[in-house]
């Protein structure tokens, strides 16, 4: 994979958060911050850290058909926008599935998937879906309420391990989902099994649903906690992308990795901020603020036609 530069993964990030931001307005609402927070982590990931299988030409997403089962033995399935499954590929798991508009804006700023993809957005019967299951695009699991996507990717990777594989196991989080005991059973396991080959970034925007996660469920020091389960662990500006690459590539052997990535909810559109406490899910208060988030959009198209 050619590695990309940062004007090119910056690009790639104000892409990702303009799209998103289209899409919030189109529908009178959308998860913005999310993609403000950690869009230059999915730009770097995918055009720069992950190695992941080529694909021909940028995929249209599929109608979701059926689940599988003995009638279904070929499912929709969403990884393959990430390329096809080999043993020395890296495999790529969205565990916070409210940020499944960030990967689809991700993919379709990589190459991977075509950009008419994104008007199947929650429509029924289509597999581009605003909470992403295994045949979403990007998508390699289900993984349901927060906290489980680490659980199903440990025990992928405990079996491409023991099958001898070299690829890594990627897996995004939010903070949010260290809140959960479920998490913390995950990382014992992974540590107990020694999975090297899995790397975990989590976004660290300070948020969630009910407000700031400080006043929701304390989670720091996040670095102790990690490291007192044995793995090994970086904290950088998730907004540097050489800061973020360096860390993805720390030597870790025989250790998980844990890169937490400290961003803000609001980066790239500085008028999110006047929206604190409240992030997780925005929608406008009346024509007024809608049209200042309008204004907002044609700068940041101009930015990136000019860049």
């Amino acid at each position: 994979m050619k590695m990309s530069d940062n004007k090119t993964i910056n690009r790639i990030a104000g892409g990702i958060r303009m799209r998103v931001l289209e899409h919030t307005l189109k529908n009178n609402g959308g998860y913005l911050c999310q993609a403000c927070s950690s869009a230059e982590i999915f730009a770097a990931l995918y055009s720069r850290i992950m190695k992941l299988g080529p694909v021909d030409k940028p995929l249209k997403p599929e109608p979701f058909r059926a689940v599988p089962s003995s009638a279904n033995r070929e499912p929709t399935q969403g990884y393959l926008f990430n390329g096809p499954h080999a043993p020395d590929l890296d495999r790529f798991y969205l565990s916070p599935t409210h940020y499944s508009l960030v990967l689809y804006a991700a993919l379709v700023e990589t190459g991977r998937m075509a950009e008419e993809g994104l008007r199947e957005f929650n429509r029924d019967g289509g597999s581009v879906e605003m909470i992403g299951a295994e045949h979403s695009p990007g998508m390699e699991v289900m993984t349901g309420s927060l906290g489980q996507g680490i659980s199903q990717a440990a025990g992928i990777a405990l079996a491409r391990k023991l099958h001898k594989e070299t690829g890594k196991n990627w897996i995004f989080m939010s903070d949010g989902e260290l809140q959960p005991g479920q998490v913390w059973e995950a990382v014992q396991a992974m540590v107990f099994y020694k999975l090297d080959n899995v790397v975990i970034i989590i976004d660290v925007n300070g948020h969630q649903c009910d407000g700031p996660t400080s006043s929701v469920m304390g989670i720091e020091p996040l670095e102790k906690r990690f490291e007192s389960f044995g793995c090994t662990v970086k904290r950088v500006n998730g907004h540097a992308v050489d800061a973020f690459s360096r860390a993805c590539r720390s030597a870790h052997q025989g250790r998980t990795l844990v890169v937490l990535c400290d961003t803000k909810p609001w980066q790239g559109i500085g008028l999110l901020k006047s929206r604190a406490p409240k992030f997780h899910y925005i929608r406008f208060k009346d024509t007024r603020e809608r049209k200042m988030f309008e204004d907002v959009l044609k700068k940041m198209r101009s930015s990136l036609n000019t860049s």
